[in-house]
This record gives structure tokens, sequence and C-alpha cells, in this order.
């Protein structure tokens, strides 16, 4: 089964960016959407962005126009450029695969969740 593998967090200052990776260890992404994902301490796991195999992306309101989802055509690794970064994008970032149906917003329907990696953004 494959493992995504974060990385790319950090600390950087308002108005900086950040790009994070999700490596799939253990294979590929295969057909399935990989989706990036946020949870900050006391709130619930939100869906910030995804993408298909076929390359459509989706994004969530509040980072429209600030990040971008990229997958390599070798469907190993999805990145997530973060601009314009705000002290309440600081969270913990998470990518996964959605391999079952069910709403792509409930991260109930998402698996193979990795380890994540922190993002903090100082103000």
């Amino acid at each position: 089964q494959v493992q995504p593998v974060e990385s790319g967090g950090g600390l950087v200052q308002a108005g900086g960016s950040l790009r994070l990776s999700c490596v799939a260890s253990g294979g590929t992404f295969g057909i399935y959407d990989v989706g990036w994902f946020r949870q900050a301490p006391g709130k619930e796991r939100e869906l910030l962005a995804g993408i298909s195999w076929a390359q459509d992306t989706y994004y969530a309101d509040g980072v429209k126009g600030r990040f971008t989802i990229s997958r390599v055509n070798a469907n190993k690794a999805v990145y997530l450029q973060m601009n314009s970064l705000k002290p309440e994008d600081t969270a913990r970032y998470y990518c996964a695969q959605k391999r079952r149906t069910g709403s792509r917003d409930d991260p109930a329907f998402w698996d193979g969740w990795g380890q994540g990696t922190q993002v903090t953004v100082s103000s």
C-alpha cells in the first residue's frame, strides 16, 4: 500500500511562501485523487486542494489564488505551492488519497494519511 510522505514545512513570515511535497512511498498514486489537508489545534481537518489523475484541480475558497496543487506525470509526487501565507495558515499539513466514493470534503473518505508536516506562519 502506498504511503504518502510529506515534507517542506517550516517557519515563515506572513506574506512568505512554502512548497510542500507529498511523495508516494512504495508505489505511485495511481488513478486516485490526491489531496492536501491541514489541521490546526482544536480544529477539524480540512481539505485545501485536490488533484485528479487527469490533472483536474479543486480548492477550498480560503486558499484559492494563493495555493497551487500540482502532480508530476510519473505520479509519484504531489506538490502544494503556498504563497501569501497568513498566520491563520499555521497548522499541520497532510496529504492523502481518495480511494473511496463519498464527499471529497470529508476526510473520512480519504486514505493513506502521512505523518504530516508543520507549517508555522509568524506575524
